[in-house]
């Protein structure tokens, strides 16, 4: 049986997409504050009681937690909180760079008009959304999921969404690193460029250096956010 949880303070937050939405943001907020700890398991069924849920989106939150590593769901026993290492967020980057910069080149070469057309409004999307975090990176989402579907490959443009969801739970955005959501949209305006003036070869060495750059910078906040001495 899992540790009891009257003494955690979790809240739901607001206007999340669904329940499950919610409580993997419950459980990353209690994580953050110290509230759930690593060497504890704590009870499914607790945890449903105490956000007010039923255990079907606990479930579904734990095992999007579980794939990104930040939990592991012991069975008939409950569930442990992990400590996330910058070494999770450097296997996601180095699997993005074996697929979006060859994407990227494809979708310079191969793409039709009509996608071009489209990268081309989502970056637009991005200029108009530097006022709003939560729209800039639903807009900068939805650009690298355009050139990973113009570039030709649809199971890889899933596989880099899935990847993006995870580094999202991993650790803060790189805006807390000192990068600004205009730096960020800059460095997307080479790659689109590139693209839409179909030189595959600029728009693959653009893309590679703005994944690169995020790297670095996703792994550094890491690992300031992570406390010392937890494995």
């Amino acid at each position: 049986m899992g540790n009891m949880l009257l003494m955690v303070h979790l809240a739901l937050p607001h206007g999340a997409p669904s329940l499950a939405d919610a409580v993997v943001a419950a459980v990353c907020t209690g994580m953050a504050a110290g509230e759930l700890v690593p060497d504890d398991t704590y009870s499914v069924y607790q945890l449903a009681d105490l956000l007010g849920v039923s255990r079907s989106p606990v479930r579904e939150a734990l095992l999007r937690l579980a794939e990104a590593g930040l939990v592991r769901i012991d069975r008939n026993r409950g569930f442990r909180v992990l400590t996330p290492h910058a070494h999770d967020i450097e296997e996601i980057i180095e699997i993005r760079l074996a697929l979006e910069p060859v994407a990227a080149r494809r979708a310079a070469e191969e793409a039709t008009d009509e996608e071009h057309a489209g990268i081309g409004e989502t970056l637009a999307a991005m200029d108009r959304a530097l006022e709003d975090d939560e729209r800039f990176w639903v807009a900068d989402r939805a650009l690298h999921d355009r050139l990973m579907r113009a570039g030709g490959n649809q199971r890889a443009a899933s596989i880099i969404d899935r990847l993006r969801a995870t580094t999202a739970l991993l650790g803060p955005p790189t805006t807390t690193a000192g990068r600004t959501l205009r730096e960020i949209r800059d460095e997307h305006e080479p790659i689109v460029t590139a693209i839409l003036r179909r030189d595959g070869e600029g728009a693959e060495r653009a893309m590679r250096e703005h994944l690169e750059r995020t790297g670095r910078l996703l792994a550094s906040s890491l690992a300031r956010t992570t406390s010392p001495g937890r494995s």
